[in-house]
């Protein structure tokens, strides 16, 4: 009678820890990572339908170099006109750090780094130059209250990457958040845990896009096991963000030539396939005017099915504890990505966190 009473306790319990642990309120996301600062009218009326409420926005980048120290490149600074038609959008002004960048600098040159980012990003919020009217009145673009980084920090350089972390919320007085990959999630013990606000777990990109040819380097399932393989907690506010991108890996007489931003689909009219995610060139062919394939070329076409996205967000809600309201996000947000999926497809990806 008492192991019957105390079994039931158990499963209360257990049911009662599911209940709290469940996502109520999905915040809908999505990641702009393109270099320039256009927002198609196609994308513009399916994030509205989508009823897509944030977008993290990458204004630039940063490296080093001997000559210039830290500096930004790739800059893309939003336009009034590109955000005018989104409704009720929160833009996240974003920045990728490169991880090698903390070799070259002590506390007082990232007192500056800090600086010099939190100066950049005020900039790209509150102007929109006019450079036929200069005297023109300045204008406010965006209004934010967030802003993340992004950097694939390692063991040996946290404590410097954290201690910037520390400085931009220091001098922005915004919520600070930023990327956490899943060795950094899976080892806090051993990657540390970040200064910072809140956190976005990237589920996808785990294996170097060179190093296994057989499986898919944006999103294999069982490498997703390998660090979602029990139900952990972390002491950060948790966000999960998911592939919805692709890309061809091209190679020429068995040498890898370059990566490209297109599909199987884009190449399926010359190729044949030769094994899972493989395909061999089949006629001499120029796409887009700036890419040639050569009869025997071989591509490997990365993408990620729907099928796939649903067993990573079933693996993600039985591992991952996340907090009652929860942002999802999509990586990225392009013309692409709604062709590739349909509304109701996209629109399940962030609903069955719910469910």
């Amino acid at each position: 009678m008492k192991t019957h009473f105390w079994g039931i306790v158990c499963v209360l319990f257990l049911a009662s820890c599911n209940k709290e642990n469940k996502v109520e309120q999905v915040e809908r996301a999505f990641y702009y990572w393109k270099s320039d600062s256009s927002l198609d009218d196609k994308s513009v009326k399916e994030i509205n339908e989508l009823n897509v409420r944030k977008i993290y926005y990458k204004l630039f980048e940063i490296d080093y170099s001997e000559t210039m120290g830290n500096y930004p490149f790739a800059k893309n600074s939003p336009s009034t006109y590109a955000l005018e038609d989104l409704d009720s959008v929160t833009i996240v002004p974003t920045i990728f750090i490169k991880n090698g960048i903390f070799q070259y600098n002590d506390e007082k040159s990232l007192d500056k780094l800090a600086d010099n980012i939190v100066f950049l990003i005020d900039k790209y919020h509150k102007e929109e130059y006019n450079e036929y009217n200069p005297k023109e009145e300045l204008k406010t673009i965006f209004n934010y209250n967030e802003i993340q980084v992004d950097c694939d920090w390692t063991k040996s350089t946290k404590d410097k990457y954290f201690y910037l972390l520390k400085k931009i919320k220091e001098l922005s007085h915004k919520q600070i958040s930023c990327t956490l990959r899943l060795y950094p999630y899976k080892y806090p013990e051993i990657m540390g845990i970040p200064p910072v606000d809140k956190v976005s777990l990237m589920c996808y990109n785990l294996i170097k896009p060179l190093s296994e040819k057989d499986k898919n380097s944006i999103l294999d399932i069982n490498e997703l096991k390998k660090y979602l393989d029990k139900r952990r907690s972390y002491p950060k506010h948790l966000d999960v963000a998911l592939p919805v991108f692709y890309w061809t890996q091209l190679y020429q007489n068995n040498h890898f030539e370059e990566l490209l931003d297109i599909s199987s689909e884009d190449v399926k009219g010359f190729i044949k396939p030769i094994k899972p995610l493989w395909y061999e060139v089949t006629k001499d062919t120029s796409l887009n005017y700036d890419t040639y394939f050569k009869v025997g070329d071989q591509i490997k076409c990365e993408d990620v099915s729907k099928t796939t996205l649903d067993q990573a967000i079933a693996l993600i809600k039985k591992n991952v504890v996340l907090d009652k309201n929860t942002t999802i996000s999509l990586f990225h947000l392009d013309q692409s990505t709604f062709k590739k999926y349909n509304n109701e497809e996209i629109s399940s990806f962030y609903s069955s966190f719910t469910k």
